[in-house]
């Protein structure tokens, strides 16, 4: 992975994904104590920053490859983005999604043109299924987060970051990322190594399946205990890649972990005060933002919303618990 694979994806992505904006509010800044600047990729087609993966592998991958059709595995969002980008493409995409993911991301992945696929997680292997399709239909998988092409059009995020920031007058900060595998986070710390090398990603996930900010502390790749039981769908992977963890190694800061409360109410605030919509799993970055904000350095601090897929009942419930 470098800087020009990054840049290659953005021409290839310009004119198919949003710029997505850098927002402020005097309200959040208050509770952080500090200026607080949000990346709202929620804003992003299918929601999340995961089309820019998506369609980054899609428009890099071989004609003949991409005639036979990809495959993917996800809980929702990088289904969408992949379903979106292959659809866009004329291609075919199966996605094999966990019978228990959200109802919205399943019903989406398959408006959005897609075969999918469910399977049961606790009683099926997912990555046989997944042998078993791609040798069946001679298809090409698009991993979430442990591939290259996908790294680097999540990257182009980061490019986005650091044009914003300079704009914005903002030579240094802490960047923290909502992170399950570590595509989004490595590929942003990529473009900011090589664009703006005094903002620094950290890295932001639920109590409980903070695998990244573990083996970052730990220098070892750590595996989470469990695979459920967290309102973060979007962000529960079982360990960092094999290619994101060395990247996050060598330029990330310490992790850091929030509760589901504090996920709750930062979507809650990023509706009231921002008018953005986040899934629990999108809106830890800014809950470690508004309620860590001793363990960040800096007059300011940039944070991505990385998704905004939730349920109806979901969302519902954390602007009963915590809205304004």
């Amino acid at each position: 992975m470098n800087i020009e694979m990054i840049r290659e994806a953005q021409a290839r992505l310009e004119g198919h994904v949003r710029r997505t904006p850098l927002l402020n509010s005097p309200f959040l800044d208050e509770i952080a104590g500090r200026r607080v600047w949000v990346k709202a990729e929620c804003l992003q087609h299918t929601g999340s920053f995961k089309f820019r993966g998506g369609w980054s592998a899609l428009s890099g991958m071989a004609p003949d490859l991409r005639a036979r059709g990809v495959i993917a595995f996800s809980s929702g969002n990088h289904a969408q983005g992949v379903a979106l980008a292959a659809a866009r493409h004329g291609a075919r995409a199966i996605i094999l999604m966990p019978s228990d993911a959200p109802k919205m991301k399943i019903d989406n992945t398959r408006t959005l043109g897609a075969e999918v696929v469910l399977y049961d997680r606790a009683t099926e292997d997912r990555d046989e299924i997944c042998a078993r399709l791609t040798a069946e239909h001679g298809l090409t998988l698009i991993k979430p987060f442990d591939d290259p092409m996908v790294i680097a059009g999540q990257g182009t995020c980061g490019l986005e970051i650091a044009e914003q920031a300079a704009a914005e007058g903002i030579s240094q900060a802490d960047i923290l990322v909502c992170c399950g595998g570590g595509g989004f986070a490595s590929g942003i710390a990529l473009a900011l190594e090589a664009n703006a090398p005094k903002l620094r990603v950290r890295t932001a996930e639920p109590e409980g399946f903070d695998d990244m900010a573990r083996s970052l502390a730990s220098g070892t790749i750590e595996r989470n205990s469990r695979m459920s039981g967290s309102l973060c769908d979007a962000i529960l992977t079982p360990q960092p890649g094999d290619l994101t963890f060395p990247i996050l190694s060598r330029l990330a800061g310490p992790g850091l972990a929030v509760s589901e409360d504090e996920a709750l109410q930062a979507m809650a605030f990023a509706f009231s005060r921002l008018k953005l919509v986040a899934e629990p799993g999108g809106a830890v970055a800014l809950a470690a933002a508004l309620f860590h904000a001793d363990e960040i350095e800096g007059e300011d601090v940039i944070v991505t919303i990385s998704g905004g897929n939730v349920d109806a009942g979901m969302f519902h419930m954390a602007l009963e618990r915590f809205g304004a």
